[in-house]
């Protein structure tokens, strides 16, 4: 049976740019956005559990965060956990709700912010790669084994790298996005 799955590939591409846009979206910008507090986890319960699971979080004003905790015994829990996860963040308990102004960013804080999203861009970049090395290991196998023809693996490699330049253009458009939105706020 044929090693080459085109779709599997796909997917799996497809998969490396998703997982690049939520790292991306942890990435603070001059703006309040709930899902920069998706990394904390908070010890509730004698277990570690993500925020979300303990409260809720939203963005009242756009330099404001809230975290509305739903048991009242969590609330400092909550807040270890934010000011554990180094985010820069200084939470203001009041009451069951945690206020989470967010400071202006410095030029070299912008700087490094940026630097940082082209890092997380190759890694997925590195990510798609390793994927259409091993469609290509794939296709190389089949022919060997005379599953498929010579035409047949060099029209199937010009697909797979068709594949990756598309993701790689993904790739780079969302980390251009994300550096503009850093730079600009």
């Amino acid at each position: 049976m044929a090693k080459y799955d085109k779709s599997d590939i796909e997917r799996r591409m497809h998969g490396a740019v998703e997982s690049l846009k939520g790292d991306l979206s942890g990435l603070r910008t001059g703006r309040a956005n709930t899902s920069l507090l998706d990394p904390v986890v908070v010890e509730v319960y004698g277990s570690m559990m993500p925020i979300n699971q303990v409260a809720t979080v939203n963005a009242p004003e756009p330099r404001m965060l809230a975290v509305q905790v739903w048991d009242k015994a969590n609330v400092t829990a909550v807040e270890k956990g934010i000011a554990k996860a180094n985010l820069g963040l200084n939470p203001m308990i009041d009451g069951q709700t945690i206020r989470l102004p967010m400071p202006d960013l410095t030029q070299e804080r912008r700087k490094d912010l940026a630097k940082l999203a082209g890092e997380y861009g190759e890694k997925a970049k590195i990510a798609i790669r390793n994927v259409r090395r091993d469609g290509m290991e794939a296709l190389k196998d089949d022919e060997k084994k005379k599953e498929i023809s010579e035409d047949d693996r060099k029209r199937s490699e010009d697909e797979v790298q068709k594949l990756t330049d598309r993701f790689v253009a993904d790739t780079d458009a969302a980390v251009e996005k994300k550096v503009q939105e850093i730079l600009t706020q």
